[in-house]
């Protein structure tokens, strides 16, 4: 599968464009996969002036979701790599450029990230925690179980459970029954790593949020629709406290 890449002929004169295999991404660390791969074809075949590729073409090549191609390219704007140009497109910086970018806009900029993707949570994660207290199965409600005595043995050993963490919401995501929404999550799941590995620093957190998965849980065991709606709100305010130092 190859990527012809765009360049400005304002910057930039070309005797033939340039080309580079891209590989199929995996499910996980998606966006994080997709910069890496538009790392390698800048230092590969792009210069300063050049412009990347559409997002659009990036998306339908990559195979991946328009999101996880704008916050690749926008973690690679953060490392300085690249600059957006209103109007033209997004073009590859200078390399003495990336000294330019503020830390303290950087660290913003981040926070401002966080911070809505945990408001997408709280659309989204409430709902279908009342759902899942109406449609879980006994089998799906086992496998949460599971899932938290293993969070819970990493946490006394002191290791970061943040698999079991994603393993736990995505659980609750199946068993609230609506397919189309697993689409959603998995984005979710795969944008949130990073968070999720900054809010479990620290055995209070860890312990803390082994607690808000038991509380939602055990109204899930309860099938009480509104009591797990209480619950990952709850869980998700303290997710925001922790992930933003309020």
């Amino acid at each position: 599968m190859k990527l012809v890449s765009h360049q400005t002929s304002a910057m930039k004169t070309a005797d033939a464009p340039a080309t580079i295999e891209f590989e199929a991404i995996p499910r996980s660390k998606v966006y994080q996969e997709v910069a890496r791969q538009l790392e390698r074809h800048i230092a590969e075949n792009l210069e300063p002036g050049d412009l990347l590729p559409p997002e659009r073409q990036l998306v339908q090549m990559l195979g991946v979701s328009r999101s996880s191609v704008r916050d690749a390219i926008r973690s690679l704007e953060l490392m300085g790599l690249l600059e957006p140009h209103q109007g033209v497109g997004t073009m590859v910086r200078e390399p003495g450029a990336t000294a330019a970018i503020p830390l303290a806009r950087a660290l913003l900029v981040q926070r401002k990230q966080i911070a809505e993707l945990i408001d997408v949570r709280k659309m989204i994660e409430p709902h279908l925690a009342s759902r899942a207290a109406r449609h879980a199965s006994r089998d799906e409600l086992a496998e949460m179980e599971d899932i938290l005595e293993r969070q819970e043995a990493k946490v006394r050993r002191g290791e970061l459970a943040v698999e079991e963490d994603s393993e736990f919401h995505y659980s609750i995501a199946l068993a609230s029954d609506n397919s189309a929404i697993l689409k959603v999550v998995d984005v979710l799941m795969d944008l949130l790593r990073d968070t999720r590995e900054r809010s479990f620093q620290g055995k209070r957190r860890q312990e803390q949020s082994l607690a808000g998965h038991r509380r939602i849980l055990s109204a899930l065991k309860r099938r009480d629709s509104a009591a797990a709606e209480v619950a990952m709100r709850r869980h998700l305010q303290e997710i925001e406290n922790i992930a933003l130092n309020k």
